[in-house]
């Protein structure tokens, strides 16, 4: 597995998860329903390795601990 192209694909994943998150607030269907749609399709285009579903799902839970964390602070 080429390791600096996935982590260069990841970086890219949370640039746009920046974006969507400003687009359609992280309080959004839309916003949960693409990071779900694209951490599914990144962990297969390496196959499903075991490294990338664990740092795909990782990346998950940070948004999701980001996400309650903001709810915490209204």
């Amino acid at each position: 597995m080429d390791y600096l192209k996935f982590y260069m694909d990841v970086v890219e994943w949370i640039n746009q998860v920046n974006q969507m998150a400003m687009k359609h607030g992280m309080d959004s269907n839309e916003f949960w329903n693409w990071a779900a749609k694209t951490t599914g399709e990144l962990s297969d285009k390496y196959q499903n390795s075991k490294l990338v579903v664990k740092q795909m799902s990782m990346l998950y839970i940070w948004l999701e601990e980001i996400y309650e964390e903001g709810m915490l602070k209204k």
